[in-house]
């Protein structure tokens, strides 16, 4: 074929004429698991991919951002749903993907919706406020187990505790913790330890699946949880598992070895606090012992001296008397050069008359005397 008989497109119109094609195709409904989600406030448009969870084959899809908020699905990257949309192909750059009129969750996706309802509800009734949670007891006397059978998780459990503080009483609960029988029974292992006389109780399951992990947020178990009437430890799943337990119970442990370690004190630490408290006893009591050693010597110097103060103070005070009586007497007027002058018994007060025979006396001495 000649260069004048080929039929040539320019790039835009290839794409253009391709764009018109998917045009012309109806809406579709697409099943996938959402990745690559981004969505931001300044986008007028919600970006992801769907992805095939089989032969991880993807395709781009695009959302009016207003449609997609409209939804409140809060989607994450992992989550299954159906898709219903047109395909479409951006002219500019030959960049194909799906625009997504509505989304509606699928298979794991509606179990996270009804999750996330059932959380919202609890979370309303208070269940998972933090004024409700309780402290563990520093050294149990009963430790309840509530976990499956043969499990790992109790052997972990049981490890951590005995390895950490082997005078430890565990009572254990073995249940099952998967399927269908799983919630009733677990809430009945609950109430049963309760019964019992546990002061605190550890709910241990190993990791599993999404679906194995459901019963622990089925509402009879998150209720028994949330209704107990002792310190609840849970350990359920691994650390990015969340189950609604996890949000009722007092304490969440990463793992069942955690939960053991978290219950009962450590047995080397726990001596060595008593060892230094006994110390601290010994010498708070040698402080006390010598304070009041210091007070009674203290005291019995001032009783000692008592006696020398108080003679002490009496003869300044008959002192001070003294010299305010001979500072009053006459004889001390005497002695400034005064004289007293009687006429017979009487002393003269104005002059007597002539002729009158005195009696002077001072500070050496009397002698007599006549007045003129």
């Amino acid at each position: 074929m000649s260069d004048t008989e080929r039929k040539v497109y320019s790039v835009r119109a290839f794409n253009e004429g391709v764009a018109g094609w998917l045009q012309k195709l109806p809406t579709v409904w697409v099943e996938g698991e959402v990745t690559e989600l981004r969505r931001q406030e300044r986008w007028a448009t919600v970006y992801f991919t769907l992805k095939d969870p089989e032969s991880g084959a993807c395709l781009s899809a695009q959302m009016p951002r207003g449609q997609f908020d409209a939804l409140a699905l809060e989607l994450a990257d992992g989550e299954r749903v159906h898709v219903y949309g047109r395909p479409q192909l951006y002219e500019q750059k030959g960049d194909f993907h799906l625009r997504v009129l509505t989304i509606e969750r699928f298979g794991l996706g509606a179990h996270l919706a009804a999750l996330e309802r059932l959380k919202q509800q609890l979370a309303a009734e208070g269940l998972f406020a933090a004024e409700r949670k309780r402290p563990l007891p520093r050294i149990p006397k009963l430790i309840g187990l509530v976990t499956g059978n043969d499990a790992a998780a109790k052997r972990d459990v049981l490890t951590a505790i005995t390895t950490r503080y082997p005078p430890a009483h565990v009572l254990v609960a073995e249940t099952y913790v998967q399927g269908p029988r799983a919630a009733p029974s677990i809430a009945t292992a609950i109430g049963d330890l309760c019964a019992r006389g546990v002061d605190v109780l550890i709910l241990a399951r190993g990791g599993g699946s999404f679906e194995d992990l459901l019963p622990f947020s089925d509402v009879r178990v998150v209720r028994a949880v949330a209704d107990c009437p002792v310190p609840v430890v849970s350990a359920v799943g691994h650390e990015q598992d969340t189950p609604l337990c996890d949000l009722a119970a007092d304490v969440r442990a990463s793992t069942p070895s955690v939960a053991g370690r978290l219950v009962v004190p450590d047995l080397a630490e726990l001596r060595a606090w008593l060892e230094r408290s006994h110390a601290g006893l010994g010498r708070g009591a040698r402080r006390v012992v010598e304070r009041h050693r210091q007070r009674l010597t203290t005291a019995a110097e001032r009783l000692r001296r008592a006696p020398l103060l108080a003679l002490e103070r009496r003869s300044a005070r008959l002192e001070t008397t003294r010299a305010r009586l001979h500072a009053l007497s006459p004889r001390a007027t005497l002695e400034r050069g005064y004289a007293i002058v009687r006429a017979g018994d009487e002393l003269v007060r104005e002059p007597p008359a002539a002729g009158t025979r005195l009696a002077v006396e001072v500070a050496g001495g009397s002698f007599g005397a006549r007045s003129e």
